[in-house]
């Protein structure tokens, strides 16, 4: 006789993994509300972010990281250009390149976003969670960054 009471269980592992996804991917929606991004698509904000951490680069490096085309870059580099959140400058190597950067107005614009999402942030950890709960969320946390290392 056949056992029809359905699908073996997943794992635990499995089970914590589809709940995990599907709550930072809300979080990260919700961080995403607070700052006001304006019309800035996902690859802009990328290489806004690329830009900020790594420093300067030439729009085939950043085509590169991203995993782009040149050509595809290009069209993503104008309207930043356009909005004054990006400049270039020759490369005093290569006259031929461009190296891009990014200008003061956005460094203020991502230092007041970052402020806004942890604002947002902090505050709904203060009005939802007791400080027992907080501190199960900061062990939580140290759990998540075991997840990420490598």
């Amino acid at each position: 006789m056949e056992d029809s009471a359905g699908p073996p269980p997943q794992p635990l592992s499995a089970l914590l993994a589809v709940e995990l996804r599907a709550l930072v991917g809300k979080l990260k929606r919700r961080l995403r509300e607070q700052t006001h991004s304006g019309d800035l698509t996902p690859s802009q904000t990328a290489v806004l972010l690329r830009l900020e951490r790594d420093g300067p680069a030439t729009m085939s490096s950043l085509a590169r990281a991203e995993g782009m085309r040149p050509q595809s870059m290009a069209s993503v580099i104008t309207p930043l250009e356009a909005a004054n959140l990006l400049c270039g400058d020759p490369d005093p190597l290569d006259g031929r390149q461009t190296i891009l950067s990014l200008t003061e107005p956005c460094r203020q614009w991502i230092a007041q976003t970052r402020a806004a999402r942890q604002d947002w942030l902090s505050r709904k950890i203060q009005l939802h969670l007791s400080t027992g709960e907080q501190e199960q969320l900061g062990a939580a946390i140290e759990l998540l960054k075991r997840l990420i290392e490598d």
